[in-house]
């Protein structure tokens, strides 16, 4: 192949990269491609790129020779400074007009400042979201892209060709400017942490409380996938259940460590939402489970010491309890998204991304690890009430909470008698039963903030800001209208 030939570039050959390459090279189009390692290049081209329309590069000057263009070279490394590292030899060899393109899980506050730096000199940045794993990668993933939509618009039409596809769509639109798509990416991977803790606090009440074998598990999850929970995160749990460990000839998930990973997308979308007041508790609960179960010697330690509830055999109907725990999936489910979508709607505000809620739900539909059928739901949502605050708020949704909610408090409530740790289902119905409380103990917790620190409150039953001298011991305190001022220069006892 002739150098100025390929249609785009990729750095970065771990299994995404080459598996995006193979991707890329069978929609028809023809792609360099470049590692720091050269080995790591070799043993592509010489394997699964061998015979195929890849170009091996040896060097970044090679690599960027190898392009036509505009130039497009898409990063796949690590999050953080080794993007910076690979923008930093690009930039000297590539033109005005190139365009840059990162597809790994950056944080999108990285992405505003790379955007930027690229701008001023000319050269086009966009931040794309990429999911799906390995499987979506190869065969057609979900993709998030941000930035400036003129340099969206120069590389769109291979990341469109690339993309999963569902119903003749693809699963890719345009996000917004800046860091949008890469927020957007880590707020789904936020609702995934959700939709995985989820699926496994269904599956502690059916083996703990039941007593269900692998076997059974995989049945019902196959059952599950049938209906309304029909997505890619259940049929993946049916087929582990069937999968035996050819050492012990045990269900192989019976025999894997109950001690859990995480990258940091979790963690930034926890720390998003509390800089702009957004409730997710469901994926804080997620995340921290997470944190919890990393803690193995710890538990098992404390297992030995700590008191365990009593052991009680279930005596209660086994159907009736399997469906509890699948509407109380369903209805926990709904809340994750809801406030995922919530979240979504704060940071566009905040960061001018005019984000188009419809537009999301579309491109997860396919490709992507949270993708599922009643994500079609969420599309008609937004197509009913383009400014809808709240997922929870939409009759169809409102509907499902209606008919679901008993059956998810049978769920929580069995799972506690038996003493079996539900955070997320406990989390979803507790922010379930907040958001639809006209009343909540706050005015007590108002109450406390103006008894040790002054920091005032209101009254249900006349406008203005108040402070009390709770301390006296009079049968009616005086209490006299706040001045702003002198209390917020008073007390930081909080």
């Amino acid at each position: 192949m002739t150098t100025n030939q390929c249609d785009i570039g990729l750095i970065g050959l771990a299994v995404m990269g080459e598996n995006l390459v193979l991707n890329m090279e069978s929609k028809g189009f023809t792609v360099a491609v470049y590692n720091r390692t050269t080995e790591v290049t070799e043993k592509f081209a010489n394997n699964r790129a061998k015979g195929k329309n890849i170009q091996p590069t040896r060097s970044i000057e090679e690599f960027v020779g190898a392009l036509k263009r505009p130039r497009k070279a898409m990063i796949m490394v690590k999050a953080g400074k080794p993007v910076d590292a690979v923008i930093e030899q690009l930039v000297p060899v590539l033109e005005k007009g190139d365009v840059i393109i990162d597809g790994g899980n950056s944080l999108f506050t990285d992405t505003e400042r790379r955007s930027k730096d690229l701008e001023a000199k000319g050269i086009h940045f966009v931040g794309c979201g990429v999911s799906g794993g390995e499987e979506g990668a190869l065969k057609g993933p979900s993709l998030m892209p941000g930035g400036p939509r003129e340099s969206w618009e120069i590389i769109a039409p291979i990341y469109r060709k690339i993309a999963a596809q569902v119903d003749g769509e693809p699963c890719c639109r345009y996000m917004g400017p800046g860091g949008a798509g890469h927020y957007v990416k880590m707020v789904h991977n936020g609702i995934e942490y959700g939709d995985m803790q989820l699926i496994c606090e269904a599956y502690a009440i059916l083996k703990d409380v039941i007593g269900m074998q692998a076997a059974e598990l995989a049945d019902t999850f196959t059952d599950w996938n049938r209906g309304e929970l029909d997505s890619y995160l259940i049929e993946i749990t049916s087929q582990i259940f069937r999968k035996i460990d050819p050492d012990t000839g045990k269900p192989l998930v019976d025999v894997i460590l109950d001690k859990a990973g995480q990258k940091g997308t979790g963690l930034w979308t926890l720390q998003s939402a509390i800089s702009q007041s957004v409730v997710i508790s469901t994926i804080n609960a997620a995340v921290e489970a997470r944190v919890i179960s990393s803690r193995k010697d710890e538990r098992v330690a404390s297992s030995k010491i700590l008191p365990q509830p009593a052991p009680k055999k279930f005596t209660g109907d086994r159907k009736q309890l399997i469906d509890a725990v699948r509407n109380a999936l369903y209805a926990s489910k709904i809340v994750s998204y809801a406030q995922g979508m919530e979240l979504l709607g704060a940071a566009s505000i905040q960061y001018k991304w005019n984000l188009n809620f419809g537009d999301i739900a579309t491109i997860w539909r396919g490709g992507c690890i949270i993708r599922a059928k009643f994500l079609n739901r969420i599309v008609e949502a937004y197509q009913r009430d383009r400014e809808l605050h709240n997922l929870l708020l939409d009759p169809y949704f409102t509907d499902i909470i209606a008919k679901t909610q008993d059956n998810w408090r049978v769920a929580v409530s069995t799972a506690v008698t038996h003493g079996v740790a539900v955070p997320a289902f406990s989390a979803s119905l507790g922010y379930f039963d907040s958001y639809r409380s006209a009343r909540l103990p706050s005015n007590l917790l108002q109450a406390q903030r103006d008894f040790f620190g002054a920091h005032t409150y209101e009254r249900v039953d006349k406008p203005g800001v108040f402070h009390t001298e709770w301390m006296e011991h009079d049968e009616h305190p005086p209490e006299r209208p706040a001045e702003p001022k002198e209390h917020s220069q008073r007390s930081t006892a909080e």
